[in-house]
C-alpha cells in the first residue's frame, strides 16, 4: 500500500508523532526521542530522552536548560538524510531564529514538512528559509490574518535611530524577544550604522555571548549595572518585553519604551500599555508570506498549526488546496505566538 502522510505524521497529546520512526517533532511533554526545530521553549523543552537538531539548536538548548537538557543528543546538519526507522528526515533552514530548521519526513516518495516557526525576512543572525518541494506543509499562522503585512525591518531599525538623534538627551529602550529578537535587532542597528554599545539587561546576556561565540558580529553589548543606569542619556538598551513596564526601566533618563514585535502593526495594542515608539519586525511570517511559501512548496495538502488557523485554511480552499486546522496544544510562549502578547511576561 502506498505511505500516506497519516502514515508519516499523526496527532498525539505530546503533538506531532511519526510511528514509523518512533518519534516526535517538538513535543509538548517529555518524550523517549524528539526532533526539534528551534530553541524557542514552546518547541524545545527539557526533559526528553533522545534529542535530534540543528547543532546551533542544541547549544542553545544547553545553554537555556543546562547540559543534561536531555538523556542523549545527536547533531542534524543541515541537508544531511538521516534513517531513523522506516522514514528518512532532513533539517532545512527556516529563518526563524539562529539554528532554527524545518522537518522533512519522507518514504516511498511520500514528503511531509514541518515548518516550524518561519519567516522569509531579512535577518543577518540566521540562515534564510529555503523552500522544500513537499506532498504536505505543516505550516504555522500566528500572523495568518490579511492584516498583517510587516514592513522592511531596517526601516523599523531606522525609526530607531531616527528617534536616537532626535532626543540625544533620552535612553531608548526596546522590549525584545530574549533567543532571536533581541540578537537580530541588534545585528540591524549594526548594519543600519550604530557603532556605539547596546547595553543590555541581564536576562539578554547568556544568550546573546552564545550568538557572538556563533560568529555573529553583535559589537560591544555590556550588561546594565543599577548604579550607572542614570548615566545613559542617548543610550540603547535592550531588554525582556515584562521590563519596559516595570520599576527596572523608569530609572533611566527620561526613557523612550520602545517595542520590537509584529504585534506592533496592531497600534491599539502599542498605546494600551504605553509604548511610545512601536517597531514592527517579527520573526514570524505575514500572511503574504504565508501565503507565497504554501504556494512555492507545491503542497497539495496543509496543516496549519498555532495561530490565525481558520482564515489560512479558509485561503488554501479557495486556492483548490486541501487544508485543517492541527489545533495543537503548548505552543505560544513567545512573545509573537500568543495573542495576549501585551498582556503577558514574555
Amino acid at each position: 500500500m502506498p505511505t500516506r502522510a497519516s502514515d508519516l505524521l499523526t496527532l498525539t497529546r505530546e503533538g506531532l508523532y511519526c510511528p514509523l520512526g518512533d518519534f516526535h517533532v517538538d513535543p509538548t511533554w517529555p518524550v523517549p526521542r524528539a526532533l526539534i526545530t528551534h530553541g524557542h521553549a514552546d518547541h524545545a523543552r527539557a526533559g526528553h530522552g533522545r534529542v535530534l537538531a540543528t547543532p546551533e539548536t542544541l547549544r542553545i538548548m544547553a545553554t537555556r536548560y543546562g547540559e543534561a537538557f536531555c538523556a542523549a543528543r545527536q547533531e542534524a546538519e543541515l541537508g544531511q538524510a538521516i534513517r531513523i526507522g522506516d522514514v528518512t528526515v532532513r533539517f532545512a533552514p527556516a529563518g526563524h531564529v539562529l539554528g532554527s530548521a524545518q522537518i522533512a519526513v519522507e518514504r516511498e516518495g511520500m514528503r511531509v514538512v514541518v515548518s516550524g516557526d518561519y519567516k522569509r525576512a531579512h535577518d543577518p543572525t540566521c540562515r534564510p528559509f529555503e523552500v522544500v518541494p513537499c506532498d504536505v506543509f505543516i505550516t504555522e499562522a500566528t500572523f495568518g490574518l490579511p492584516v498583517f503585512t510587516h514592513p522592511d525591518t531596517r526601516d523599523e531599525v531606522r525609526k530607531l535611530l531616527d528617534s536616537q538623534r532626535l532626543f540625544p538627551e533620552r535612553t531608548h529602550i526596546v522590549g525584545a524577544y530574549a533567543l532571536g529578537k533581541a540578537q537580530r535587532v541588534m545585528a540591524l542597528l549594526r548594519e543600519g550604522g550604530w557603532d556605539r554599545p547596546i547595553h543590555l539587561h541581564g536576562a539578554m546576556e547568556k544568550l546573546t555571548e552564545l550568538y557572538k561565540r556563533e560568529g555573529l558580529a553583535l559589537g560591544e553589548t555590556p550588561k546594565v549595572v543599577a548604579a550607572e543606569r542614570k548615566e545613559l542619556a542617548g543610550a540603547i538598551v535592550i531588554c525582556p518585553p515584562s521590563s519596559i513596564q516595570d520599576l527596572w526601566s523608569r530609572k533611566f533618563p527620561d526613557p523612550v519604551t520602545c517595542f520590537a514585535s509584529g504585534w506592533m502593526r496592531v497600534r491599539a495594542r502599542a498605546r494600551q500599555k504605553g509604548v511610545e515608539l512601536p517597531l514592527v519586525i517579527s520573526d514570524h511570517a505575514d500572511w503574504p508570506d504565508l501565503c507565497r511559501t504554501i504556494r512555492d512548496t507545491g503542497a497539495g495538502e496543509v496543516w496549519v498549526t498555532h495561530g490565525q488557523e481558520d482564515a489560512l485554511v479558509h485561503w488554501c480552499g479557495t486556492q483548490g488546496i486541501r487544508a485543517k486546522p492541527l489545533h495543537l496544544l503548548g505552543y505560544g510562549e513567545d512573545e509573537e505566538n500568543t495573542a495576549s502578547i501585551l498582556e503577558a511576561s514574555a
